[in-house]
């Protein structure tokens, strides 16, 4: 039987509207890879998936060899997908992990980063714990990191609050990107306040049933992509 989410990684085929969704989201991380000062860049991706939104930006850019990333996945298939991409292309710098990305443990060794993926998520979890994880992103966060997020613009749409979340976090806003023609957005915010030490064994979001996802309710019905 197909994992619900290799499923759903189907939605990248091209001409569907996910492809553009994982446009703009390497776009952003292409800005903030351009962007960090020369060095090491340390990366953290939760729910990674395949890791196609990094490693597609990684693939011939400049700043590759400085990047080093852990990509937290839970569908084994998916994680064997990224890591013989990540292997074919040369990215030595990475690691996927095939775990719960749910928890601050998934995060351990792997922190602070200069760029947290926080894409997939908020559509899948309550409105709570969209606020407490990004409540918790500066303990995840190196000095000035970005963080780049996604969620749907479904009714009723949370992206206005969960902006304003950021704000109150101690983030500023690099960009918002309403995608034409779809429900799907993408947000990149900086953190501009001290990064905080992450605590061991902290949740920070749990999916919900797929039933009972905000991504699923029926004034969400029409735009699948914007489910992850």
């Amino acid at each position: 039987m197909t994992s619900e989410w290799v499923e759903w990684h189907r939605g990248y085929e091209e001409g569907r509207p996910l492809t553009e969704r994982l446009r703009v989201v390497q776009d952003r991380i292409r800005e903030a890879l351009d962007d960090h000062p020369s060095g090491p860049i340390r990366i953290l991706s939760l729910c990674a998936g395949d890791g196609r939104d990094l490693l597609g930006v990684l693939e011939g850019h400049p700043r590759a060899g400085a990047v080093r990333g852990r990509l937290v996945e839970q569908t084994p298939e998916l994680v064997d997908a990224g890591r013989e991409r990540a292997a074919r292309d040369g990215l030595t710098g990475l690691e996927f992990v095939q775990g719960d990305a749910s928890t601050t443990d998934a995060c351990i060794d792997a922190v602070p980063a200069d760029i947290v993926l926080a894409c997939g998520i908020f559509g899948n979890i309550s409105d709570e714990d969209v606020r407490c994880t990004i409540d918790h992103l500066p303990e995840l966060c190196a000095e000035a990191a970005t963080v780049i997020w996604t969620r749907g613009r479904f009714a009723p749409d949370l992206t206005p609050t969960i902006r304003q979340w950021f704000a109150e976090a101690g983030f500023s806003e690099r960009s918002f990107v309403a995608i034409p023609d779809t429900a799907m957005s993408v947000g990149s915010h900086r953190l501009a306040v001290p990064p905080r030490p992450v605590p061991p064994r902290t949740r920070l979001f749990t999916f919900l049933p797929k039933a009972e996802r905000p991504s699923q309710r029926p004034e969400a019905r029409g735009t699948p992509p914007a489910s992850r």
